[in-house]
């Protein structure tokens, strides 16, 4: 169906699909994006792609993208290794690697599709891939409820919230283009976490490898319980 938005992850099996796709002319939502590795080939693979469908005479105008760059499950693998820590440097630095590593990624986003990389694409009338912000629920209690929600606003941008967190945001929340500021202490964040020896990449790969395998637990799941309801009939 035309407005049929396929789920693939963004990992290394999943960017050639990506560009595939994307070039036959079919929507993506690409999901499991943790880092700024993760988000450049995606980024790419749907540029590329774009290209391929120009190339066999299709319509660029026609196909959607959004990119899926997961925020609070960072904050909980990140805050884990600086409890460890036990220092005054890393106990400031609780609670803010989700939003500094997601303000950083939409710079690059800017870059990309407000740029000379896709220009020419743009002025064919190709929609840019949204980045989509999923895993806005906080995990932590001490975290303000909303601020996966209140710090990542800004154009261009797409927001998955639970419900609950929704009629929080709606009670209190702060409505502003809050993606575009304090830029440079969001690189400081992650500036800092290098400093302390966290390897922020090594990090993301993990959340991703330990994402693919939900997923296709939930999967398999999913299969076995169809088949044996299906058994019954």
């Amino acid at each position: 169906r035309p407005n049929l938005m396929i789920k693939v992850p963004a990992t290394p099996q999943g960017i050639p699909a990506i560009r595939q796709l994307i070039g036959a002319g079919i929507n993506v939502n690409v999901t499991l994006m943790f880092s700024m590795a993760h988000y450049e080939a995606v980024a790419g693979a749907y540029i590329d792609g774009l290209r391929d469908l120009v190339a066999a005479g299709g319509d660029p105008r026609k196909v959607a993208s959004v990119a899926s760059f997961f925020v609070s499950r960072v904050d909980t693998a990140v805050d884990a290794q600086l409890e460890k820590l036990a220092d005054e440097t890393a106990a400031g630095l609780m609670g803010k690697t989700a939003v500094a590593n997601s303000k950083i990624v939409y710079q690059r986003f800017k870059d990309l599709f407000h740029g000379p990389a896709f220009a020419d694409l743009a002025a064919a009338g190709a929609p840019v891939q949204r980045l989509l912000w999923a895993s806005t629920s906080t995990k932590n209690p001490a975290y303000s409820p909303t601020l996966y929600v209140d710090e990542l606003i800004g154009p261009q941008t797409v927001s998955t919230i639970p419900p609950n967190t929704v009629e929080t945001f709606r009670q209190s929340g702060t409505v502003a283009n809050t993606l575009e500021s304090d830029v440079p202490a969001a690189q400081n964040v992650l500036d800092s976490l290098a400093r302390l020896h966290i390897d922020l990449g090594q990090v993301t790969e993990q959340l991703q490898d330990d994402g693919v395998t939900a997923f296709a637990n939930s999967f398999t799941q999913l299969m076995e319980t169809i088949a044996a309801k299906s058994s019954k009939f």
